[in-house]
């Protein structure tokens, strides 16, 4: 087929949260034969990608995007209809450049879907959705005064509503939990297949190494993005517990030095006065589990909230891929897939149980700990190795998209 991929992030390199999935998905997609034309915004050294990636680019420069682009949220709601423009032009056509007839559209995460949705008509094309999370549900742990009650429910209610509203051919999603949500919104369940979310087990790996030595400080890690729902106050309140009872804690936070992240230690350092915090900054996703691997517990202190019910955290997955024993609040869809993990245990929404799980991850042995978690790492490279995930995504893909040969041949 020749497939329009749709995408409101940068291709590469990868920022954070769902965005290392196209690159994976892509390839697959590619070896199968399939032609690939990716709609997404300008990134960097992008002239050299249609070589570097087996497939054409055609790139939004209107304004630049990303996970941390200034006025970010503004430039998500205009995003979708210069997209719908740039994928119609494609494919209709334009002076100097011929049309191109995709046998389907693909569209990443919920801002490329309503371009996707909107095109589905106007190009009589069938769409496939990928939720690779439930975007505005990470909104309910937002301050009233940034993002009204009322304001969330109607925008959860439209992300919800997207496949049955545009009558979509399938929809592919990060978990049960949204497959469930979408269903009970209309959508029919037949035409919803949770792929789940991986990681690339050749890069996280556990330590080659030989482990550090039992009185070595313990290392407590977290890394993603630090948006607003990442680092609320089950993460303070987890991480003054945690120091109250074991000084010598050293915490290791890998990402982006954003606003938030900012805040957060400034407050956790005003109530923590000598708490250790290491703030490494942004690490290429290729490079993140050499920052990982010498931590004893990874963990996950998310609010409560339909967005992190739903998500698969990619966190999770990759601290398990190095051999990293995990601490997180009982997220729904962590809990489900992770319920018969020894190498994961669940605090409860609030600071001081989620301290006291990382307390007792540390209390136990480090040749204990570790040996859970290269278990786990087996595990977890089994089941959701990139390889898996893509070639279970690209399957229903062909399936649902009619499995129609490319228009190109």
């Amino acid at each position: 087929m020749r497939i329009a991929f749709l995408t409101h992030e940068p291709f590469y390199p990868p920022s954070g949260g769902g965005s290392a999935e196209a690159l994976y998905l892509v390839r697959e997609l590619v070896r199968r034969g399939h032609q690939i034309h990716v709609f997404c915004p300008d990134f960097p050294n992008s002239g050299e990608a249609d070589r570097r990636f087996c497939c054409q680019f055609h790139l939004f420069k209107d304004w630049p995007m990303g996970r941390y682009a200034r006025w970010r949220n503004m430039k998500y709601l205009l995003y979708p209809r210069r997209l719908e423009r740039l994928v119609a032009q494609t494919s209709l056509g334009s002076v100097g450049h011929p049309p191109v007839a995709f046998d389907l559209l693909l569209a990443q995460h919920t801002i490329s879907a309503v371009a996707a949705g909107r095109l589905r008509s106007r190009l009589q094309t069938p769409v496939i959705l990928n939720y690779l999370d439930f975007l505005t549900g990470f909104m309910e742990t937002w301050s009233p005064w940034a993002m009204p009650r009322p304001v969330v429910r109607a925008l959860t209610r439209f992300e919800l509503s997207l496949p049955s509203r545009y009558q979509v051919e399938g929809v592919m999603t990060v978990s049960h939990p949204l497959a469930d949500r979408l269903a009970a919104a209309g959508y029919d369940g037949d035409k919803i297949h949770p792929i789940l979310y991986g990681f690339d087990s050749e890069r996280f790996q556990p330590m080659a190494m030989s482990p550090p030595a039992e009185d070595a400080p313990p290392l407590v890690v977290m890394h993603g993005s630090f948006d607003k729902h990442h680092l609320g106050p089950i993460a303070i309140d987890m991480l003054a517990e945690v120091w109250n009872q074991r000084r010598e804690v050293r915490f290791r936070f890998i990402g982006r030095i954003t606003d938030a992240l900012r805040a957060f230690v400034h407050r956790v350092r005003q109530r923590c006065p000598g708490i250790q915090i290491e703030l490494p900054g942004f690490i290429p996703y290729e490079n993140i589990s050499g920052y990982l691997v010498e931590a004893d517990v990874g963990i996950i202190p998310y609010e409560e909230s339909n967005g992190t019910h739903c998500a698969f955290v990619a966190k999770a997955v990759e601290y398990l891929g190095c051999g990293i024993t995990v601490a997180s609040t009982p997220l729904e869809n962590l809990t489900r897939y992770f319920a018969d993990e020894p190498a994961v245990k669940f605090g409860r929404f609030d600071g001081r149980s989620l301290a006291k799980v990382v307390l007792e991850w540390l209390d136990r042995p480090r040749k204990e700990r570790m040996n859970l978690g290269v278990q786990a790492s087996r595990r977890v490279a089994r089941e959701l190795d990139w390889s898996t995930i893509t070639q279970n995504a690209a399957s229903f893909i062909e399936s649902a998209g009619g499995g129609k040969q490319s228009n190109s041949r």
